[in-house]
């Protein structure tokens, strides 16, 4: 049986992410220069947020690492982080302000913090990387600021939550998009974005509390308030659970209290095309037990540091001093509050019993040590800056009293480690499935072993963006578990689609426990066999004096592993060349070269390629032909290529190795115009032409405007290809003639 495949939700495919990851490499710190052209900087910004609430921008230039923005927006970041009497406020920058294209690796939106309630430093970046393990969350270092080359400080960087931060996680970007942001928060007694339904029966009632990040969405909201108040049994239709209790379990494992939990607020809700919400957490500046104004609960006026360490996980289910229907119409449910004690107890595990946040925290104040040291805006004294990754600092008994991270993470899991929930979960393992290669429109059984559980379910999906279907799983003998009682449990699914995606759940009356710990953000993996269309091959290059090269395309929205399927020029051979493990992303290419390679890391495959045309065959791993090609006697210059591209018929174009197919040059009588539209030069492509060659160019009304004659010789075993300039030539519509002996074509030609 193949290995199964643990595959994390972000995948790499999913977003080109080599460059833009430097911008937030928490070994890295951002050099940031903001340039404000005004006389006073200050008292701009200060006008700007007092008298806009901080929704208007001042025109400023920005140096990114040494590169110019120009024409940028700014205005302060927040309202509790803002205040007017200090130099180093937090700052929201928006590069494509004025310029729609302005951005700085892809990056369109800067979210420095100012670490005000903070003296580690570290709270927030610590915050993002424990989160993004479970959920979809900000990336997050530091960056030395400047306004006008005065150094502010050391700032947070922090991902923005916007339309490119949904496509690393999502397939699109255009569906409903909330923040739950509260236009006047209020408290101890507001709701604020509570997601309540005691605003009224119109969405209008609303949108005091949330604010729109899309075109469109408020009726989307209401509705999916309605369901989540009105019909929590429904949740699911309306909202990812399971993404849901990720986010309140590392609330509440990481003292995140500035959140859903204490003052209803920080987080986004996207609708993905499934039609349901997901959550996405928000602000982690004052983590770790930083903000202790509320809990929402029994101290929802206020808690001490003793208090933040014992916090009740299930406290809002006691009492709630405004409802909280995220939290207590899903932990009605037993399984539920199992599954997200569960998570509380994998975060707990993977990052604080085995010291891996202290580890991670000594690591990001090592990099920044030089720069705090230098920040003589810090609000803090440098003292602190190491003393409260260990132990609380600050005035005793205040909100400026600030916890130690390591002794309130130690008390935390002392308390948490013996916390109804955490302990006697059952012990599940074995993850087994058959037949060892499934078929599309066939039935897969999928078996897990596990004691001391009283309900097993198989949460499973066809597709990597939809939706979990969970099914119970039974050890009764009769689905492919064995024997009755002996602890293996079983389900049949009826594969209908490319890919098999699963995990497992099991609990008692006690606990709960997921296979994998991470899920659903993780999961196993089925690949399904490759069938006819999934893989094909896509474009052939046989190289005059160049390396010959083959193009596969997965046509598939999943990726694929190629591992052992073959590849021959001889129909009598199928199986002459196998693949290696190798990974095929959705939608992507791959290529395979031929013969030789003078770069010996890249695949090569000892197949041959002739000029004067053949066979390629492609078969999957199991030995069926899912591809095969005919390609005629190879052109100078030119490849053979699916047009349309990945699944047209093969003919000739100018290579596009690695990427799309877009245009067939198949030569033969007449020529080829390309561009067209065209800007300033226009390519004539000539094959099997006779004689004297006259490109003639005429103007909508029948003008010649341009006219230019070559000698052309017959017998070329190529096409020829002749640039013209046409940039003399106006905005158009034109006609281009061309005449050698004995023929004549006409093409028309637009010019922009």
């Amino acid at each position: 049986m193949r290995r199964l495949l643990v595959v994390i939700f972000f995948l790499a495919i999913l977003f080109p992410v080599m460059a833009q990851e430097d911008f937030y490499d928490i070994r890295k710190i951002q050099d940031i220069r903001i340039l404000i052209h005004a006389k006073s900087w200050k008292q701009a910004l200060d006008s700007v947020f007092t008298t806009s609430g901080g929704n208007d921008r001042l025109m400023c230039d920005i140096r990114i690492n040494g590169q110019l923005i120009e024409n940028v927006g700014i205005r302060y970041k927040g309202y509790s982080s803002v205040h007017l009497e200090d130099i180093k406020n937090p700052f929201n920058i928006d590069l494509a302000y004025t310029v729609k294209n302005n951005n700085y690796k892809g990056f369109t939106s800067l979210r420095l913090s100012n670490v005000n309630y903070d003296p580690s430093f570290i709270r927030e970046a610590l915050s993002y990387e424990i989160a993004r393990k479970y959920m979809p969350a900000s990336r997050a270092n530091f960056a030395n600021v400047y306004v006008n080359d005065t150094l502010l400080g050391l700032y947070s960087n922090v991902e923005a939550v916007n339309d490119r931060f949904i496509l690393r996680y999502f397939p699109e970007n255009k569906n409903s998009f909330i923040k739950g942001s509260p236009s006047t928060l209020e408290y101890p007694f507001g709701q604020n974005a509570n997601l309540a339904d005691t605003h009224g029966t119109d969405s209008t009632g609303y949108q005091p509390y949330y604010a729109l990040e899309s075109e469109y969405g408020w009726s989307d909201l209401y509705h999916f308030i309605s369901v989540l108040n009105t019909q929590p049994d429904s949740a699911a239709q309306v909202l990812n659970i399971d993404r849901a209790l990720w986010m309140h379990a590392f609330n509440y494992e990481v003292l995140n209290l500035d959140s859903y939990i204490g003052y209803s607020q920080n987080y986004y809700l996207y609708k993905d095309d499934n039609g349901i919400f997901n959550t996405i957490p928000w602000d982690m500046n004052m983590s770790f037990g930083s903000f202790r104004h509320s809990d929402g609960s029994t101290h929802f006026q206020g808690l001490t540091i003793s208090q933040t360490k014992q916090l009740d996980p299930l406290g809002l289910m006691s009492f709630a001093v405004s409802p909280r229907p995220l939290v207590t119409n899903l932990f009605n449910n037993d399984t539920l509050k199992r599954m997200f004690l569960a998570h509380m107890r994998t975060i707990m595990e993977e990052n604080i019993s085995n010291n891996g946040y202290f580890i991670r925290g000594e690591f990001m104040q090592e990099v920044i040590d030089s720069a705090v040291k230098a920040d003589t805006n810090k609000f803090y004294p440098y003292e602190n800056f190491h003393e409260n990754l260990l132990y609380t600092v600050g005035s005793s008994g205040s909100a400026d009293e600030f916890p130690g991270i390591k002794d309130l993470m130690e008390a935390r899991l002392t308390y948490l480690e013996t916390y109804p929930g955490f302990t006697g979960a059952p012990v599940i393992w074995g993850a087994h499935y058959v037949p060892e290669t499934p078929v599309r429109g066939n039935e897969t059984s999928i078996t897990v072993h596990a004691t001391g559980a009283v309900r097993v379910f198989l949460g499973y999906r066809f597709h990597t963006f939809g939706a979990f279907t969970r099914m119970p799983m039974f050890d009764d003998g009769n689905h492919h578990d064995s024997l009755a009682g002996d602890g293996s449990f079983g389900a049949t699914i009826l594969l209908s689609g490319p890919v098999i995606q699963y995990y497992f759940y099991a609990e008692n009356d006690s606990a709960g426990i997921f296979l994998p710990a991470r899920a659903e953000n993780e999961y196993y993996s089925i690949q399904p066999m490759i069938l006819p269309g999934h893989v094909v091959l896509n474009e052939l290059y046989a190289g005059n004096g160049d390396q010959s090269w083959i193009e596969l395309l997965n046509t598939t929205t999943e990726p694929l592993n190629l591992l052992n399927m073959q590849l021959s020029d001889d129909p009598a051979i199928p199986g002459k060349w196998m693949l290696p493990d190798t990974i095929l992303a959705a939608k992507h290419y791959l290529l395979i070269n031929v013969s030789y390679s003078s770069e010996p890391e890249k695949l090569t495959a000892p197949l041959t390629l002739s000029a004067s045309g053949g066979v390629m065959l492609l078969s999957n791993a199991e030995g069926r032909r899912i591809d095969s090609v005919s390609y005629a006697r190879q052109v100078r210059g030119k490849s053979s290529g699916r047009y349309p591209n990945g699944y047209g018929s093969m003919m000739y174009m100018l290579p596009t190795m690695g990427s799309y197919n877009s245009m067939g040059t198949t030569p033969g009588n007449g020529f080829l115009l390309y561009p067209n539209p065209a800007g300033s030069v226009i390519n004539i492509e000539l094959m099997n032409h006779s004689g004297p060659v006259t490109v003639t160019i005429y103007s909508g009304l029948g003008k010649p405007v341009m006219q230019q004659n070559y000698a052309y010789a017959t017998g070329h075993d190529a096409p020829v290809v002749q640039s013209i300039d046409v940039s003399v030539l106006g905005s158009g519509i034109y006609m281009v003639r061309v005449s050698s002996t004995g023929e004549t074509t006409t093409k028309k030609l637009i010019i922009y």
